[in-house]
């Protein structure tokens, strides 16, 4: 299996964006509704995947404050979190259960440049093999950090709540059914057309008051 097409900038987007408009109503009026679709693209490597073991279930302000104060205490390598005492951890705010996630990555030995060359299936089965990596911080890493253009992460509720709003559905789809919505009517730009629903989500929000 081949990697497939990678997003490298605003231009990807923009040629996915109108593929799925030229082929899908509600594609074409979300795309017409939102100010711009984001390019969204980080880095990757360990530093992305243990950022977002430290965000999982906290708000956006402790999760940031917890990053910063990592940051500061150079616990954001493998090596430094391998070596570093619970103590030290739990300084920066890590809760017992996340110290041992972060561990965990900083042992899994991962080839973080051997994953840009891996299909989009393995990248996910490999981070998944790491405790504390679910599926939906693997595809979101696959979107975000390697810029792959076919890979959803139907498990967000954002996106889950954008499908239901833009095609009028009576209750917001479940992860099988939007992962199944997805393959049906968005490959290969899947990944343009989570973007496209995360920025519809957002005008929706406000216009309608979704929370």
């Amino acid at each position: 299996m081949s990697v497939g097409r990678i997003i490298e900038g605003p231009d990807c987007v923009a040629e996915g964006a109108a593929w799925l408009a030229a082929r899908d109503a509600g594609m074409a009026r979300a795309v017409a509704a939102v100010d711009e679709v984001p390019l969204r693209l980080r880095e990757d490597g360990f530093a992305q995947l243990l950022s977002a073991i430290v965000s999982q279930q906290v708000s956006v302000a402790s999760a940031n404050a917890i990053w910063g104060r990592m940051q500061a205490a150079g616990l954001v390598t493998p090596g430094a979190l391998a070596d570093a005492s619970d103590e030290a951890l739990r300084e920066v705010g890590l809760s017992r259960q996340k110290m041992r996630y972060s561990r965990a990555l900083a042992e899994a030995g991962i080839d973080y440049d051997g994953l840009r060359r891996l299909p989009d299936s393995e990248v996910v089965k490999m981070l998944t093999a790491v405790p504390g990596v679910g599926v939906w911080t693997a595809e979101i890493y696959a979107m975000f950090s390697l810029g792959r253009a076919d890979v959803f992460a139907p498990g967000d509720l954002a996106l889950q709540e954008a499908a239901r709003v833009l095609y009028e559905l009576e209750e917001r789809p479940k992860e099988r059914a939007l992962r199944e919505m997805a393959e049906a009517r968005w490959r290969p730009w899947r990944a343009v057309a989570a973007r496209v629903l995360w920025a519809y989500y957002r005008v929706a929000k406000d216009r309608e008051g979704i929370r």
